[in-house]
């Protein structure tokens, strides 16, 4: 499929308010049946004749809950729309050219519509299926002219339904009661004029907001081999897809009698310990194919139907978001090559409307797991990613709760408060860090009020330190040993660090140095809990734990002096998830341990990067029973060491925001070789280095620009570059 040309505006103010839809459209849906029964879907026709082709056509379309386009026969958009919404009551729409798809003469617009009808974690149901549809330079809206049917084939799996957490049903199709080709008909059969249902602005959908972020990238229907594994009533064909993705899978088959079940999932079904989303379909008589447009995720499709059938061909359609890595790593050390795939494969799982923690059990935005996503993107993924996190931010923003809480994941129906994924989101790692890579300050000076506001929920007590406060769900991390007031405390002075450099930026002094006094408070606090051989709180009786440690050092909170006995602890102490894990490896290298932080990687994540069965990355150090939260095995919060082995191990990151000037000063150990290039908004970067006993040497390619500093160490006085290619020897 021709890739669409789409219209952005780029004015970051139109992600929060309302866009002036013409107001000749309607919204629209079918008018007979059960049109807001959740997982119903209605097929929409309109013919128009044109005299001739303008050069643009300006289109937009809003729609409830998602919809495939096609013009005269041709699939335009596969699955448009944004879950709901930009903010706890608005919607998003479309927008897009179609002038390159219509013709000269008669034109035939087809649009169907999946309604969800219900919320979860990344989607909120408005409680009513509609579509808007406006292309005002060929005068056409849409409106009751438009005809339109509930789709008479689709309806919805038995159970294991989907868990509560996703908003999508299985569906399910019943080949008897396929319309044919309804896009191209002539007169469809069944169809009827469409009921206008509302006005552009109007309840429930409210405000519309245009997407921020690129239609989906379609990479075309692939045949796929399958093997047979037979049984006594069903067979299963078992289809080895490349790595872990987005799909949605076609069968073609021919069946004498007709009404047999077809079952399509993969082996994600239940890979987070609860259902996700699967498919069937119901045979009818005759050669049929059918594609089933609710994607799902994995490694494996498992087509299962009655023994004897024969399938003529199996395909499957990747879909997923349109900005694919652009940069690259390569060492002389196998296993942080496979890591390094791994990583990548389960960055673009975890992509599609927001930020995924996980595609199958829950789809939803947590902003724990965004942060440590929005890191590894900048050194491996197209700058194309920057738009989602932009959206990321400003949702989180705009489902700030009156008294000041952030919550998340967002948008859809939880509202629990985790502190420390929202300190953490805020801090230097989140918001700062976006800023540091992209250069956006307008998305910082339309956060800093919500962050500011935020971190005035927080105080801190008699020693300084962070005071105690229970959000909605006292998460630190899983696993066991959390010190959790001293995690919150870091967490706390990092979000205050990065709230003083928003207040910089935007010109607000005294409101920067307010933030640098609490930070001297928490870092007088948190060192009062050094016991002489470790950071404990006194209200922790468990292990010494190893994130606590982990975060005094990133945080700038411990200072050289502990430096010794930390690196002792995280000989012994292992209790970091692989969520908090990449916080150890950071602070390892900070504190000169990098040959260490290499090997404390290889260890603990040694059973996820050598697992030949799974492409992705696992949420705990196990899968199903022996991992946390459910066990999912595409966590990419697991990927983190990713964003330590460019910012240490080859040194490389950006020293003032949009990458104007970036800082080189590479930690040489473990690998004899190793190399990367990062794409940024000012070009590729790209450092390598090879050593052979004391001697080593440094590339450095610097775009147009920008400027770099190179470090020949921590601490060495910079020596400054400019664009072009950079050749240093070295002795170690």
């Amino acid at each position: 499929m021709k890739r669409i040309t789409l219209i952005f505006t780029f004015v970051l103010s139109s992600l929060l308010s309302a866009h002036a839809f013409d107001n000749r459209s309607r919204w629209i849906t079918a008018s007979e049946g059960e049109v807001n029964k959740a997982n119903t879907w209605i097929a929409f026709r309109r013919d128009i004749t044109l005299q001739s082709v303008p050069e643009q056509v300006r289109t937009e379309i809003a729609a409830d809950s998602k919809y495939w386009l096609w013009v005269n026969g041709r699939l335009v958009v596969f699955e448009g729309s944004l879950k709901r919404g930009p903010n706890p009551s608005d919607s998003y729409f479309d927008a897009l050219d179609l002038a390159p798809y219509l013709r000269k003469g008669e034109n035939r617009i087809a649009i169907l519509l999946w309604y969800f009808g219900k919320s979860g974690f990344s989607h909120i149901s408005s409680g009513q299926s509609g579509l808007l549809f406006s292309a005002p330079t060929i005068d056409l809206f849409s409106d009751a002219k438009w005809q339109s049917r509930i789709h008479p084939a689709y309806g919805t799996c038995g159970a294991p339904h989907p868990n509560f957490r996703l908003s999508e049903s299985s569906i399910r199709y019943d080949g008897s009661q396929d319309l044919g080709p309804w896009q191209t008909a002539v007169s469809p059969e069944g169809f009827l004029p469409s009921a206008e249902i509302g006005r552009p602005g109007d309840r429930p959908w409210n405000g519309l907001v245009e997407r921020p972020i690129p239609l989906w990238k379609d990479f075309g229907l692939k045949k796929v081999k399958y093997e047979t594994r037979s049984g006594e009533k069903q067979d299963t064909l078992v289809a080895h897809l490349p790595y872990n993705m987005h799909i949605t899978p076609q069968i073609t088959l021919t069946d004498d009698e007709g009404g047999h079940l077809v079952e399509l999932q993969t082996d994600h079904l239940s890979g987070g310990s609860e259902p996700s989303v699967r498919g069937e379909y119901i045979t009818r008589r005759g050669t049929q194919t059918y594609e089933s447009l609710g994607w799902m995720n994995g490694d494996f499709i498992y087509v299962i139907l009655p023994h004897g059938m024969k399938l003529k061909s199996l395909s499957y359609r990747q879909s997923g978001y349109d900005g694919l890595p652009e940069g690259s790593f390569s060492c002389d050390d196998e296993f942080f090559n496979r890591f390094w795939q791994k990583a990548l494969y389960t960055l673009y799982v975890n992509m599609r409307d927001t930020y995924f923690d996980c595609p199958d059990r829950e789809r939803a935005q947590w902003w724990g797991d965004a942060t440590i996503l929005m890191g590894e993107c900048f050194y491996s993924y197209s700058t194309r990613v920057h738009d989602l996190m932009r959206k990321g931010i400003l949702e989180l923003c705009a489902f700030q709760r009156p008294d000041g809480i952030l919550h998340s994941p967002i948008p859809g129906n939880y509202d629990a408060e985790l502190p420390a994924q929202m300190l953490a989101s805020v801090s230097t790692y989140g918001f700062w860090n976006y800023y540091m890579n992209t250069g956006d300050s307008e998305t910082i000076r339309r956060a800093y009020p919500h962050v500011r506001d935020y971190l005035n929920v927080w105080s801190t007590d008699e020693t300084g330190l962070t005071a105690e406060r229970h959000g909605g769900w006292d998460w630190g991390d899983w696993g066991d040993h959390r010190d959790i007031r001293l995690i919150y405390a870091a967490w706390h002075y990092m979000a205050l660090q990065s709230a003083a450099y928003m207040a910089d930026l935007l010109g607000l002094p005294a409101e920067a140095a307010s933030y640098r006094s609490t930070m001297e408070h928490v870092k007088k606090g948190y060192n009062a809990c050094w016991d002489g051989t470790a950071y404990r709180h006194p209200n922790h009786k468990g292990d010494i734990d190893d994130r606590a440690q982990a975060l005094a050092v990133v945080s700038g909170i411990a200072g050289p002096d502990k430096y010794e006995q930390i690196t002792r602890l995280f000989h012994k102490w292992h209790h970091a998830s692989p969520y908090m894990e990449k916080y150890v490896m950071e602070a390892l290298f900070q504190m000169g341990q990098g040959e260490f932080a290499m090997e404390r990687c290889r260890e603990r994540y040694g059973a996820m990067v050598d697992d030949s069965v799974h492409t992705t990355l696992y949420e705990g150090w196990g899968i199903g029973a022996e991992g946390y939260g459910g066990g999912t095995w595409n966590h990419a919060w697991s990927g983190g060491p990713l964003t330590v082995i460019a910012q240490y191990l080859l040194g490389v990151s950006p020293s003032k925001p949009g990458w104007e000037q970036f800082r080189v000063c590479p930690q040489m150990v473990t690998l004899s070789r190793a190399s990367i290039s990062i794409p940024t908004v000012r070009g590729t970067v790209s450092v390598s280095f090879r050593r052979k006993g004391s001697k080593a040497q440094v590339s450095i390619t610097v775009p147009q620009g920008t400027e770099c500093q190179f470090l020949s160490a921590p601490g060495a006085s910079p020596q400054l570059l400019g664009p072009g290619k950079h050749s240093i020897k070295m002795n170690l």
